[in-house]
C-alpha cells in the first residue's frame, strides 16, 4: 500500500503503535545488517542484528517480534511505514500474524524520498555515532546492539522535555 493512502492520524504523529523501519548495512561484502523500527509518536527505537537482507529474514525477524510481544503486538504495531528496498518486498509476509490474521498495515514510501521515513533516518545516524559506516556487524556482538538501543533510547530528547524515548514509550504503553 502505498504511503498516500496511509491515514492522516500517522503521518500527524498523534497516535500510538505507527513505526518505521529499515535497515542499517554494515561493511561491503559483509551479510549481516540492523533492523531498525522506530516508533514515530515516541521515537522509541528496537533494533536487531539479521545474518543478512533478505526480504524472508526480514519477516522471520517480524515474527518473532510479534511472538515476542503475543497479542498486544496488533496494539503495539498499528502499522509499518517502509522504503523500497528488496528487504522489505514480501508484502504478504510483513502483514500476514503468525497467529492467522493480519498482524499490521504495511505502508510504502514513494522511491528515493527517505524523509517520508524520517524519524526513522534520523536515528540511524545515531546508530552510525556508535557504529560507522564500514563496521562489519558479523563482529558485532548481539549484546552490543542491544546496548547501543538502550543508549538511544535513554538519550534526552528536547521534544520531550529532555525526557527521553524510553520513558515516552512506557507511558504509552501503559495506557494501552
Amino acid at each position: 500500500t502505498s504511503i498516500e493512502q496511509r491515514p492522516a492520524e500517522i503521518a500527524a504523529r498523534d497516535t500510538f503503535g505507527h513505526w518505521e523501519m529499515d535497515c542499517v548495512v554494515g561493511k561491503q561484502r559483509t551479510k549481516n545488517v540492523l533492523l531498525v523500527l522506530t516508533e514515530r509518536l515516541t521515537r522509541y527505537e528496537i533494533v536487531m542484528k539479521m545474518p543478512n537482507r533478505k526480504a524472508a529474514t526480514v519477516v522471520e525477524y517480524l515474527d518473532k517480534l510479534e511472538r515476542k510481544h503475543g497479542k498486544r503486538f496488533c496494539k503495539l504495531f498499528k502499522s509499518i511505514t517502509i522504503d523500497n528496498g528488496s528487504e522489505f518486498a514480501d508484502f504478504a509476509g510483513l502483514e500476514k500474524s503468525v497467529y492467522g490474521g493480519k498482524r499490521t498495515s504495511v505502508y510504502y514510501c514513494h522511491p528515493y524520498t527517505s524523509c517520508e521515513r524520517g524519524s526513522n533516518e534520523r536515528i540511524n545516524r545515531d546508530i552510525r555515532r556508535i557504529f560507522p559506516k564500514g563496521t562489519d556487524f558479523s563482529k558485532v556482538s548481539d549484546k552490543r546492539v542491544q546496548g547501543m538501543a538502550q543508549w538511544v533510547n535513554a538519550y534526552p530528547r528536547e521534544i520531550f522535555g529532555f525526557g527521553t524515548s524510553a520513558e515516552a514509550f512506557a507511558t504509552a504503553v501503559a495506557s494501552l
